[in-house]
């Protein structure tokens, strides 16, 4: 049974991309991107949407009086679209438990450092590398985990390192970090939920059937 993934936006959507390509050479596990949602009108990411047919929906933050109304409409929405899996993908909005509560296990969100280190709440977007330069460590990285009541607090599913090289700029870190890190195991995680392959032993995410 293919599983109905909706990815979360934001803004360009660069890690959205990253799913639509693995999409296209059947890299999701058998899963199927059925809806783009974007917090903000003009996002990039809902161009990325249109060129690969996906059916997009715009929710502005701006039409919601708090975070708690617009997750309930979010849930809402994603309960309508009978959604398997949520992916937030750059979704730059803090959602409340309405949300958590009805996709139990089944919200992943990727993190461009390696968590438990430069996440929570603030720790987004350059912040996070401009945040990793100034501690002066010699490696960073992504993690994609399951969302939980907690910002970037949810059990960890995986995790790939990136070097920090002399010179780096925050934004030259956050390139290779998408590259080297994001783009790949995003996609990877995906997958193996979509396979049925993640078991949650409280903070421990089992992956079955082998390495991933």
């Amino acid at each position: 049974m293919s599983r109905r993934i909706a990815v979360l936006v934001s803004g360009g959507g660069t890690n959205l991309q990253a799913l639509i390509d693995a999409q296209a050479r059947g890299g999701l596990g058998g899963g199927t991107i059925a809806a783009v949602i974007s917090s903000k009108e003009g996002a990039y990411a809902l161009e990325r949407a249109a060129r690969a047919g996906i059916p997009a929906y715009v929710m502005p933050r701006g039409d919601f009086p708090d975070s708690r109304a617009m997750t309930v409409a979010l849930r809402d929405k994603l309960r309508a679209l009978d959604i398997d899996l949520v992916v937030l993908a750059g979704f730059m909005h803090i959602l409340t438990e309405e949300l958590i509560a009805a996709y139990p296990n089944a919200i992943l969100n990727v993190h461009p450092a390696l968590i438990p280190a430069f996440c929570g709440a603030g720790y987004y977007g350059l912040k996070v590398h401009e945040a990793a330069l100034a501690y002066g460590v010699k490696l960073t990285g992504a993690t994609v985990h399951f969302v939980s009541a907690e910002p970037d607090g949810g059990p960890v599913i995986l995790q790939r390192a990136v070097e920090i090289r002399a010179g780096d700029t925050p934004e030259a870190l956050q390139r290779r970090v998408m590259e080297e890190a994001e783009w790949q195991i995003l996609p990877r995680a995906v997958a193996l939920f979509c396979q049925g392959r993640l078991a949650v032993e409280g903070r421990t995410v089992h992956i079955l059937g082998g390495t991933p």
